[in-house]
């Protein structure tokens, strides 16, 4: 239940370059699913309800899903702008018991991921190869991911939170 579509396994450099229109088609996709699926949760009163034991209730994935993917629009635009830059994580977890998490409705989300999305989409949609192929460091994790390995991330990001809204309903 922790992981309902698998473990994220980064992509090699082929891989990544030949799934490019996979992932911007998720990646563009996924407010309409989180919609659908929060419309449905929120009618049957389950936005409380965590999707496994100790797991985040699907309330704290929605608003996840729009926290990490604001970090996601801006680690792609700064690939774009900056020679290697330095990615830097956050702690998700403390994010996701903050009180916008906790009190403010997820429709604000919704339309955080709605207008970053197809922001998003369309950026990734418009590069060439060379703007794929540029890279950052994640201080993190300590990897090197190039713009198509990060979209790659994020695109999968994506479908593992509406696998785990899925769950719920």
């Amino acid at each position: 239940m922790r992981y309902p579509i698998g473990k994220l396994v980064l992509p090699d450099h082929a891989t990544a370059a030949a799934n490019r229109v996979e992932y911007i088609k998720n990646i563009g996709e996924l407010p309409t699913l989180v919609a659908t699926l929060a419309a449905e949760l929120q009618d049957r009163g389950l936005l409380d309800t965590p999707y496994r034991d100790g797991g985040w209730t699907t309330r704290q994935v929605i608003h996840h899903l729009a926290d990490s993917h604001m970090n996601a629009y801006v680690r792609h635009k700064r690939i774009l702008t900056e020679d290697h830059p330095t990615l830097t994580p956050y702690d998700e977890v403390r994010w996701a018991e903050l009180t916008d998490v906790t009190a403010v409705p997820i429709a604000a989300s919704l339309e955080i991921l709605r207008g970053m999305h197809l922001r998003l989409a369309t950026l990734l949609a418009t590069c060439s190869d060379a703007e794929w192929a540029r890279t950052a460091y994640h201080s993190g994790s300590g990897v090197n991911y190039r713009l198509d390995t990060l979209a790659a991330t994020y695109s999968w990001h994506g479908l593992h939170h509406i696998g785990h809204l899925k769950l719920v309903l």
